[in-house]
């Protein structure tokens, strides 16, 4: 082929809205394959390469094996899609890879294996910064996209964030905007060893909505309560629909024992006591955990 399949298996993904999910749905194979294919770690047989084309071929009148020898662009129009619409793909057909983080190659890899345990919907708690005492509920969707990674979308009372958690080693970074104030949010969760992520947390630094923009940290708990479809208009309406709901967790409902774990005692004197002098989430306290047992999954 001309052109890397992985960037045509991804622009495909996009312009036909496929999920990976139906995609190895489809085919019968196990979704991490498809992941591996889309991230270049591995490239179909021929078998697969042909059950693949006839896939396309149901959805795209004439679209053949050979079609897959075109370039980027032309590719795109084979398909019917605008190369500027496509992650990734400029409107030249050219493939771009963006912020040229150092370790984005082991981060896609990783994902590629474990990105598929932590797809799905998840609701968060964390302190409310402007009045004290009180939490949020933000709703969040997490799901493999086009270039490998795994995408992040929240909402919050009509903020929308969108960004990136970016598995390496035993945890997840997170990279994100908050699209309504323009400001970057920052975080770095516990990871889970587990087929599925029940329960994430972590800590996360972004700006207070002050006068003054304030750096602020705090902790957040991330509790799985529903799966993707695998129908990407419908897991983005569902989305939409979670992310409207009232952000602020009535006076009460948050658990005394998950109040306490988002507002640690730190400084000196906690120090002193044998507590912690910095906010951390070591994993001796991580409420990170994969389904109990008899859960589904």
């Amino acid at each position: 082929m001309s052109e890397p399949f992985s960037a045509k298996l991804a622009l495909t993904l996009k312009a036909l809205s496929l999920s990976r999910g139906r995609l190895a749905a489809d085919l019968e194979v196990d979704k991490s394959v498809v992941g591996r294919w889309v991230t270049g770690a591995a490239a179909p047989s021929g078998h697969n390469l042909s059950r693949l084309t006839g896939l396309i071929a149901a959805r795209i009148e004439g679209f053949t094996a050979l079609d897959w020898d075109r370039g980027l662009a032309d590719f795109a129009e084979r398909l019917g899609a605008d190369p500027g619409s496509v992650p990734g793909l400029s409107a030249a057909g050219v493939m771009v890879q963006g912020l040229p983080l150092p370790l984005l190659d082991q981060m896609r890899a990783t994902t590629a294996l474990r990105g598929p345990s932590y797809e799905g919907f998840f609701r968060s708690t964390r302190p409310y910064q402007q009045q004290p005492g009180r939490f949020l509920h933000d709703h969040g969707m997490l799901r493999l996209d086009a270039q490998g990674l795994l995408a992040l979308r929240m909402g919050t009372g009509g903020q929308a964030v969108e960004g990136w958690m970016l598995p390496l080693q035993n945890q997840l970074f997170c990279v994100a905007t908050d699209l309504t104030s323009g400001a970057l949010i920052f975080g770095i969760f516990n990871g889970v060893p587990a087929a599925k992520a029940q329960v994430v947390d972590g800590l996360i630094l972004g700006a207070a909505l002050d006068p003054g923009r304030t750096p602020t940290a705090s902790v957040m708990v991330f509790e799985r309560i529903g799966e993707l479809s695998g129908d990407v208009a419908a897991d983005d309406a569902r989305f939409a629909a979670l992310a409207a709901s009232n952000p602020v967790a009535p006076e009460g409902s948050v658990p005394e024992a998950l109040a306490a774990h988002l507002v640690p005692e730190t400084g000196p004197s906690q120090l002193a006591l044998g507590g912690d002098w910095l906010l951390r989430m070591p994993l001796a306290r991580s409420l990170a955990r994969g389904p109990a047992y008899g859960e589904d999954g």
